[in-house]
């Protein structure tokens, strides 16, 4: 674990009693697992941490060691203290474009950003996607139960999701399927496509 994340740990601001602590842990790992697509079993195996003792911190039925902590927190590669962290209390936050994340794959020809805070609990994510020219992005299966509805705000674009037919989409047109298989998402024109993504994850968590 690197320094900086020692020193967030320490830093990040942390609930008072146990019950607190495990109950905002369990939010906080659901939220960090379910943000990077791993199941259950996927993270266990990453880990080194049992599925049922995941299960367990989630639903806030156990409390974990620091060494537990430490592991998780490799395996999801984020600083140990976004596990115990908590919530900005604000009803209403501005995520301004001149500070805004954004993830690049593929030599920068597929660009993400995401269009909510990664503070709090939550079950529906918001993106804008950006392709490149003629490029085609390949995503493996999300778990369980994932679901995405995107939009084409500018572009065309071709959507393909599992063993379903490909389907193209101008601008305007939205789509909504299943993305616990493996899907793409192909522009098809000479300029660059935007897309806006919204993510709902459904997996129940099972002790």
């Amino acid at each position: 674990m690197a320094l900086d994340s020692v020193a967030a740990f320490h830093a990040a601001p942390r609930p008072e009693s146990v019950d607190e602590i495990s109950a905002l842990t369990g939010q906080n790992l659901r939220r960090l697992r379910t943000r990077r697509g791993y199941s259950l079993d996927r993270l266990a195996k990453i880990s080194g941490v049992s599925r049922a003792m995941l299960g367990q911190i989630e639903t806030g039925k156990s409390s974990p060691t620091i060494s537990i902590l430490w592991k998780i927190a490799a395996a999801l590669d984020v600083p140990c203290g976004s596990l115990i962290a908590q919530p900005h209390d604000a009803s209403l936050q501005v995520l301004t474009h001149a500070k805004a994340k954004v993830l690049s794959a593929s030599e920068g020809k597929f660009q993400t950003r995401a269009l909510f805070p990664y503070e709090s609990e939550r079950k529906v994510e918001f993106y804008e996607l950006r392709i490149a020219p003629y490029h085609t992005e390949l995503a493996e299966a999300h778990h369980h139960g994932t679901i995405e509805n995107l939009v084409v705000s500018r572009g065309t674009v071709e959507i393909v999701a599992g063993r379903h037919p490909a389907q193209i989409l101008g601008e305007g047109d939205a789509a909504i399927f299943d993305a616990d298989v493996a899907h793409s998402y192909r522009n098809m024109t000479s300029s660059e496509a935007v897309l806006y993504l919204v993510t709902t994850y459904v997996e129940e968590v099972r002790g």
